[in-house]
């Protein structure tokens, strides 16, 4: 009988879990495939979405339970947090044997975890790495990448980077996003007293316009509550109904936080609904009906260039990441801001994008997975001399 290769998932968000739900899939229906699922840091807070109960709907089992996120919003909370991750990691691969740990994206709590799969001679698929983003994460996304044996690049842009970092080009293979698949196979609605229902604020009615925000701190700039406050006031000041997003957990995420609450509760803004947590089938549903999503998520980059939704990129977050023509990059300046929001409600969807969209991503990082030959020992890969 062949022996199935034991895949090992790391789960540390609601979204990370959401944007990969077609991918685990795959994974499980593989026959030379065993899936195993770590779930760690932020998908097991209570307050950032119920992962554990959303798994167990859609039929997945948690194989290991990782908690090493440190209260406080800071870079020291953000570096021991990555310390107590890599002791936990390392407890749990020991306990679960994986032959592949697959991590993806650019975030510390995914460094833990690659750094104690490293040190264990555990081989890493990376997905997402060769991208470009602002802040820490960039670093970390990088450093993933030299720790990772197999690489599946999002976009042929990010493959050629991951070779420039002396990567091996027979362990580069370009897959395209896992959540544009979910996109593409999505069919759920959303009804105004389902959202009224989550969150606080004004009463929201969906067969309105409104314009969705998620704006995220930045781990390497001071005035993550200044800009907040500034973009608060803008969007107050625009009178459009407005869904606006918790941050997630990042150093400054406290001080978004903070700035957010003294905002709602000094101004009860008319027309904002606060929410910290939405399931992955409503937040799409959500977002296809939104007329423009401000701020400075992925999500504006990536889903929205596939589904046509004009977004505003505010700031550095999202810098230099490969983005589609429904984008306008905008600093922190309350009138570029306006004037950007308003241009893009006015202009409405743009034609699908496709730059981060490859078909059967999924079945193919699975198939991947499957047949790769796997190795321990890394190599530098000298680029060829032109």
């Amino acid at each position: 009988m062949l022996k199935t290769r034991k895949v090992c998932f790391i789960v540390t968000s609601q979204i990370h879990y959401a944007r990969s739900l077609t991918l685990l899939g795959a994974i499980r229906r593989h026959p030379e495939l065993e899936l195993q699922i770590a779930v760690a840091a932020s998908a097991l807070l209570p307050q950032y979405g119920d992962v554990l109960a959303a798994m167990e709907k859609d039929g997945f089992a948690c194989n290991a339970k990782i908690l090493m996120t440190l209260a406080g919003g800071s870079p020291v909370a953000m570096a021991k947090t990555t310390g107590i991750g890599i002791t936990e990691f390392a407890t749990a691969f020991s306990n679960l044997h994986p032959d592949v740990v697959l991590i993806r994206g650019d975030r510390y709590e995914v460094l833990a975890a690659a750094v104690a799969a490293s040190y264990m001679n555990i081989p890493i698929a990376h997905l997402e790495g060769g991208d470009l983003s602002g802040s820490i994460d960039e670093s970390v996304r990088h450093a993933v990448t030299k720790l990772a044996h197999i690489h599946l690049a999002t976009n042929d842009a990010s493959a050629r980077r991951i070779r420039q970092l002396g990567e091996d080009p027979a362990y580069i293979m370009v897959v395209g996003c896992p959540e544009l698949e979910y996109l593409a196979g999505h069919t759920a609605d959303i009804t105004s007293e389902e959202l009224n229902r989550q969150g606080v604020g004004h009463t929201l009615d969906l067969q309105k316009p409104f314009l969705i925000v998620m704006t995220h701190p930045v781990t390497t700039e001071e005035r993550n509550q200044e800009n907040t406050r500034m973009l608060l006031q803008v969007i107050n000041g625009m009178e459009i109904q407005t869904v606006w997003f918790w941050p997630n957990v990042d150093a400054g995420t406290d001080d978004v936080a903070k700035a957010v609450r003294i905002f709602r509760e000094k101004h009860t803004p008319k027309n904002m609904h606060f929410i910290k947590y939405f399931p992955p089938d409503k937040f799409i549903a959500l977002l296809k009906k939104c007329a423009c999503l401000a701020g400075n998520s992925s999500a504006g980059i990536k889903e929205c260039s596939y589904l046509g939704i004009p977004s505003v990129n505010i700031g550095s977050r999202q810098e230099g990441r490969l983005r589609g023509p429904n984008i306008i990059d905008v600093g922190y300046d309350p009138v570029e801001m306006r004037t950007a929001i308003e241009r893009q409600i006015k202009h409405g969807r743009y034609e699908r994008s496709d730059i981060y969209c490859r078909e059967n991503t999924g079945a193919r990082i699975a198939d991947i997975l499957a047949t790769i030959e796997l190795y321990q020992q890394k190599r530098f890969h000298d680029l060829p001399h032109e």
